[in-house]
């Protein structure tokens, strides 16, 4: 199918995908889907792990459990249509279907943000206040959980509810392997209002998250070289993985969020560093270093 310039309402879409050899693409399928297996499997560890062992129902734990459910889903959302992009030279989209799956990527996207928000909190809140610290997280710690779905779930019907507001009418293809907001806005009308509100939306909620984790971190690094003794190392290790994960994840978001709608050929390898590979960071850097993770039967099992 030729990919075309519609003047009618869209009923579908065309992604473009990779331009590449079939030999890189198919390579690249190959790779993305053991990336995907590890993510799910390495997530679904995570899960199963801190249901079953009771030692892990701590605040920590809970949220790292809703990091994982995120990262499942994010990666399910979008991977599939990756490898699907990888087998056929163009691949087709109803608009009900493309409308759904940037629904789901989005509210899933900002359910992640706003958790390893309330994760730095979580760090902060149990190295500066470490004898309130259970006291605190056991009153608020569902509650901040749920806020971050439904900011989530805010977020993302926002952005919905604005592209929803364009007369759509064309063109029908997006040059990305996703549906995506930055790919879907029209040509053929002025939507410099819309766009401005969706980058206020999308990008300034990365950039103010992401400023505000990095003055939480370094307040952090701060309290953990002047105060911990035993661990330090570990700690400060661990806290320096976590904020080279989040700069990856709100970097990559920035670059294709927080700038009016354009495409731009880097676009592609961004996505795919923000949809695909950031979701199998969350087992590396948020667990393979924990020690209570690592005694846990269920893990020593896997890592078998």
């Amino acid at each position: 199918m030729e990919p075309q310039n519609v003047t009618s309402s869209v009923m579908e879409f065309v992604l473009l995908g990779f331009n590449h050899s079939l030999k890189i693409q198919q390579f690249l399928f190959t790779d993305f889907i053991i990336v995907y297996l590890m993510t799910c499997l390495g997530n679904v560890t995570i899960l199963t792990t801190i249901i079953t062992d009771y030692h892990l129902h701590t605040s920590m734990y809970f949220f790292l459990a809703n990091l994982a459910f995120t990262d499942i889903t994010k990666s399910s959302v979008n991977t599939p249509i990756l490898l699907s992009a990888l087998l056929s030279q163009h691949k087709t989209v109803p608009f009900k279907e493309c409308i759904l799956h940037m629904f789901f990527f989005h509210f899933t996207g900002g359910a992640r943000s706003c958790l390893l928000a309330v994760m730095a909190a979580d760090q902060y809140v149990a190295i500066h206040k470490p004898l309130q610290y259970l006291t605190i997280m056991k009153m608020m710690c569902v509650s901040l959980a749920a806020g971050s779905w439904a900011g989530g779930f805010i977020h993302s019907a926002t952005q919905i509810a604005l592209l929803l507001l364009l007369p759509y009418c064309g063109p029908n293809t997006l040059d990305n392997f996703h549906c995506d907001v930055p790919q879907w806005t029209p040509t053929d009308i002025d939507t410099y209002l819309t766009e401005l509100l969706m980058v206020s939306d999308g990008g300034l909620l990365f950039i103010v998250i992401f400023v505000l984790l990095l003055i939480s971190y370094n307040v952090i690094l701060v309290k953990i070289g002047r105060q911990v003794t035993e661990g330090k190392h570990k700690a400060l290790s661990t806290c320096i993985a976590q904020i080279m994960a989040i700069s990856i994840t709100f970097i990559s978001g920035i670059f294709i969020y927080a700038q009016p709608f354009k495409t731009f050929e880097l676009d592609k390898v961004t996505s795919i560093f923000f949809t695909v590979l950031v979701p199998v960071l969350n087992p590396m850097v948020y667990n393979l270093r924990n020690t209570e993770m690592k005694l846990s039967p269920i893990s020593r099992l896997v890592s078998r």
